[in-house]
C-alpha cells in the first residue's frame, strides 16, 4: 500500500512517515504543492494525505486538480489543516476531499482514519447479485465503480460513490446521518455529520437534473437520506439541508 503526504513541515511529514511505516506501509513525501501533483499523477498512490497550506499550489487546488483527472480522481485524498472552521472543512469536501483531519492530530487517530479509506470492501451497501444497478437514467455499475446518467459517465469519488450505491441499493430505506458516518467513514462522530450533507450536497450536482428539487436523493428532515423509488414523484422543493 503506497501513500503519498504531503507537507511543508518536513517534521510532519517525518512523524506521518514512521507512523506509517510501522504498519508497513510505503511511503513518499513531498513539500510542495507542485511536486505533489506530479507525484500524484505519476505514481497514482493508493492514498494521499495533503496539507492544506502548500507553496506552489495549495491542498484546495491539488484536490481539484487530482479529481478532474480520470487517471486519479478516485485516489482518497485525506486533507490535513491547522484550519479547523466548518468553512474550511466544508470547501475540502465539495473539492473532492474524502475525509479532513485538524492540526494538531493524533498519529493513533490518522492511523485508524487511513486504514478506514485503505481496507478493501469498505462500501457499506448490501447490493444485490447483480453488477448494475439501475434507476432512471441513473446507472451504477458495482464491479466497475463506474457511473452513468443517461448514458453520460458520471466521475464520483471513492465516498461519492460509497454514498450513492448504498442508498441506491436500498431504495425507500432511510439511512440516518450517523449510520452512514459510521459505515462509510468508519468512525462515529456527531460533530463530523456534516460531512455527509456536503457530500450528499457534492453528489447531487453531479447526478441530479434539477438538485434544488432532486430527484434521486431525498432529504428526511432530522433524520438522514433515502433514495427515491422509480414510481415516486419529487417534491417541489427541498427542506435545505444537505
Amino acid at each position: 500500500m503506497q501513500i503519498l503526504v504531503v507537507d511543508d513541515d518536513p517534521k510532519i511529514n517525518e512523524l506521518i512517515r514512521y507512523s506509517l511505516e510501522r504498519y508497513h506501509y510505503k511511503v513518499i513525501t513531498a513539500a510542495d504543492g507542485v511536486d505533489a501533483l506530479e507525484l500524484a499523477r505519476r505514481l497514482r498512490p493508493d492514498l494521499i494525505i495533503l496539507d492544506v497550506m502548500l507553496p506552489g499550489l495549495d491542498g484546495y487546488e491539488i484536490c481539484r486538480e487530482i479529481r478532474r483527472d480520470p487517471k486519479t480522481a478516485a485516489i482518497p485524498i485525506v486533507m490535513l489543516s491547522a484550519r479547523s472552521q466548518e468553512i474550511d472543512k466544508v470547501l475540502a469536501f465539495e473539492l473532492g476531499a474524502d475525509d479532513y483531519v485538524t492540526k494538531p492530530f493524533s498519529p493513533r487517530e490518522l492511523i485508524a482514519r487511513i486504514k478506514v479509506h485503505c481496507r478493501r470492501g469498505t462500501i457499506a451497501a448490501e447490493p444485490g447479485p447483480s453488477p448494475e444497478i439501475r434507476v432512471g437514467d441513473l446507472a451504477v455499475n458495482v464491479d466497475r465503480f463506474e457511473v452513468y446518467l443517461a448514458g453520460r459517465e458520471i466521475r464520483l469519488s471513492r465516498k461519492e460513490f460509497n454514498l450513492l450505491l448504498t442508498l441506491i441499493s436500498h431504495p425507500g430505506r432511510v439511512f440516518t446521518r450517523d449510520w452512514l458516518m459510521s459505515a462509510i467513514w468508519g468512525y462515529d462522530d456527531a460533530d463530523e455529520t456534516r460531512t455527509i450533507d456536503v457530500h450528499i450536497r457534492y453528489l447531487r450536482r453531479k447526478i441530479e437534473p434539477d438538485p434544488a428539487r432532486p430527484k434521486y436523493i431525498e432529504t428526511i428532515r432530522g433524520l438522514g437520506y433515502r433514495f427515491r423509488s422509480i414510481s415516486e414523484k419529487a417534491p417541489e422543493r427541498t427542506d435545505g439541508r444537505g
